[in-house]
């Protein structure tokens, strides 16, 4: 197992943070994004876009971008409604939701913006 990288992360250092799955990897481009809008939007999923301050992300509470895109099929709104929520939200982290509504969960989740960390 000395193969395993280790991820040091801390409560004290907001930058080190992991949230979801995609944040042990490098950040996700333009293009990832849309691959992972499109994943959701194909599944039937909803998509909900949250936001949060870093140094309360590893709490269960985000703050809802709108609500939820109920129905929504086009990824470049879903794509601007995110770019809406970065600019009213520069320094929070932003994350995308697809909400099942057959399994009444989330399908998917992942940090698709890390705002400043201090």
């Amino acid at each position: 197992m000395s193969d395993v990288q280790d991820y040091p992360s801390s409560l004290g250092n907001a930058a080190s943070r992991k949230f979801e799955t995609f944040s042990y990897l490098p950040p996700l481009s333009s293009d990832n994004t849309r691959t992972q809008i499109e994943y959701i939007l194909n599944k039937g999923w909803n998509p909900v876009i949250e936001h949060t301050e870093p140094e309360n992300a590893g709490g269960n509470y985000w703050y809802m971008w709108k609500l939820p895109m109920f129905g929504e099929t086009d990824v470049d709104v879903v794509l601007k409604e995110i770019e809406a929520c970065k600019a009213a939200h520069p320094d929070n982290h932003v994350r995308l939701l697809g909400l099942d509504n057959f399994a009444q969960c989330a399908g998917a989740a992942m940090v698709i913006y890390r705002g400043k960390t201090v």
